[in-house]
């Protein structure tokens, strides 16, 4: 009868330890947000929120980028202008959802002159991720993410940031496989 009841308290306590896991991931409130200009980064976003089980929202700048304005071989074009000025913060339009109402944050963009656009500065600066986990991810013709991430770092360093990525030319199931190493 003993054997049984202390059966019975480790099944009891095995299945509370299970539905308390199950609870803190359930309560887990994770985000993928990004900025594209292309569409390139748009498509991995919506990719890593499935894979992630996330919330999914994009930066919007105010005021759209042209393909002028994208144009990094015109020194006048407005990402140039832009990239140029570290101060520069592009405004971008209201989010849909806010990010501090998050556990976990992915933050995606290109990269732009070997670090993230100047509106993923803006984002940052426009909402309380004191704490927050954010993992960043980028799109590239030909640069890593790493002085991004090491930019983002510096200039925000109360927030809880995870390495980074770069998800070019990824497939469904590596994307999946980051989500999971994030979890």
């Amino acid at each position: 009868m003993a054997i049984m009841a202390m059966g019975l308290i480790a099944c009891t306590a095995k299945s509370n330890n299970a539905q308390n896991t199950q609870q803190n991931d359930q309560q887990m409130k994770t985000l993928v947000t990004y900025f594209s200009a292309s569409g390139v980064t748009k498509g991995v976003a919506e990719r890593l929120a499935k894979a992630a089980d996330a919330d999914l929202m994009e930066i919007t700048p105010a005021q759209p980028y042209t393909e002028a304005d994208l144009n990094w071989r015109d020194s006048l074009s407005r990402s140039s202008v832009e990239m140029k000025d570290k101060t520069s913060r592009p405004a971008i339009a209201q989010a849909t959802l806010n990010p501090a109402d998050y556990d976990v944050i992915y933050v995606g963009f290109p990269i732009w002159w070997y670090t993230a656009p100047t509106i993923i500065n803006t984002f940052m600066e426009s909402c309380d991720l004191k704490g927050k986990t954010v993992i960043p991810f980028a799109t590239s013709g030909g640069s890593t993410i790493d002085k991004a991430c090491d930019d983002l770092k510096t200039a925000y360093p109360d927030v809880n940031w995870k390495p980074g990525k770069l998800l070019n030319n990824v497939t469904d199931a590596e994307i999946e496989q980051w989500a999971n190493e994030n979890k």
